[in-house]
């Protein structure tokens, strides 16, 4: 994937005007997925589990896919591992879709998003070596890459579609990742992992100018599963895959707060005996909006949190040492504080019972 892009400053420039085209595509193309949506009765009803008050039109996903595959096709050669992943969008993005306009079971959904990943696998896209810090470059047997792969591409693309319950919030939450997964792909050698994160956030941050609080129409499994894929797909080509002794950090920073709010919704459906596949009011940004958060504040606080995680990821990557000391107390801090504040460990909810 990378062999069509030479340097560094080359992969920016390319990667900048991706950006740009994708945002664009989606932003022109959205309102018209709308209306589609609305003419074959592909809505999303309101109910009690769900925060909006209005039918809202799905099927966004097919928007982010025009905006994702266009730009993909014209500033990526189509390498062996490139067609993996656009192959793998497609189907990750038409089971989705089926699932938008009639809904599926979740094992219809994993079995198209194990289809998905092996396509990656298939086309030779794995991780088949990593680098811990202090410990080196630990390489792997096919035996255990392949499944490894697959795991992981199955985890992010669920985390994603675990926290798109708001609007704004997954569309926003991947462009900070993407936008921070396209700078570091890019210093570390991997342009085209960079160049394919990049197209990415600009395909959310065009559709964020329709789905943000007020939405006009959600992005749906069809968006949420495709965006979890690829990003998925840049974490293995562009980051994983690298003798950088941080590059194993970096993706658990940067996607840290979807992953967390995904370990606690599973932790919390177990441990009150619930089905782990079904839908709740437990996720973080429900809990923000049950203690008073409007969806805009709430959105906001989340993307504050996700920023920051990020930032620190670039530190490791890019600032002195000193300088991700001192992040890093910052992430903790506002981290423990949020963890209080929602009451994720029940702290206040035992002060309030003893005090009664």
């Amino acid at each position: 994937m990378d062999d069509f892009v030479e340097t560094p400053i080359v992969g920016t420039k390319v990667a900048l005007i991706a950006f740009v085209v994708a945002a664009a595509i989606v932003f022109i193309v959205t309102p018209t997925v709308g209306s589609i949506a609305r003419f074959v009765g592909a809505m999303d009803e309101p109910n009690s589990r769900k925060i909006h008050e209005d039918p809202t039109p799905r099927l966004g996903g097919l928007a982010i896919f025009f905006g994702f595959i266009i730009p993909a096709l014209l500033f990526l050669e189509l390498t062996d591992q490139m067609k993996g992943v656009l192959v793998g969008a497609s189907i990750i993005t038409l089971f989705g879709a089926v699932d938008d306009f009639r809904g599926t079971s979740p094992l219809v959904k994993f079995t198209g998003q194990f289809i998905a990943a092996g396509c990656l696998v298939y086309y030779g896209l794995h991780i088949d070596y990593f680098t811990l810090p202090y410990v080196g470059t630990i390489n792997l047997s096919p035996a255990v890459a392949i499944p490894l792969t697959l795991i992981w591409v199955v985890v992010l693309i669920n985390i994603v579609n675990f926290i798109d319950g708001m609007d704004g919030l997954a569309a926003g939450v991947c462009t900070i990742a993407a936008g921070t997964f396209a700078i570091i792909a890019i210093s570390l050698g991997r342009p085209g992992a960079g160049i394919l994160a990049a197209i990415l956030a600009g395909t959310t941050l065009g559709f964020l100018r329709h789905n943000f609080f007020p939405a006009s129409i959600f992005m749906g499994d069809s968006g949420s599963m495709l965006l979890g894929f690829v990003l998925a797909a840049v974490t293995v080509h562009g980051v994983l895959k690298s003798v950088a002794a941080v590059t194993l950090v970096i993706p658990l920073l940067i996607m840290g707060v979807p992953m967390f709010d995904l370990s606690l919704t599973i932790l919390r459906r177990m441990k009150n005996h619930q089905n782990i596949f079904r839908p709740d009011r437990g996720h973080l940004h429900h809990r923000l909006f049950n203690i008073g958060f409007s969806q805009r504040k709430a959105v906001l606080v989340l993307y504050a949190w996700c920023t920051l995680m990020s930032s620190l990821a670039l530190s490791m990557r890019f600032a002195p040492g000193f300088v991700t000391v001192i992040l890093a107390g910052l992430v903790l801090s506002v981290s423990l504080y949020l963890i209080y504040l929602l009451d994720i460990l029940q702290v206040r909810s035992r002060r309030g019972t003893d005090a009664g």
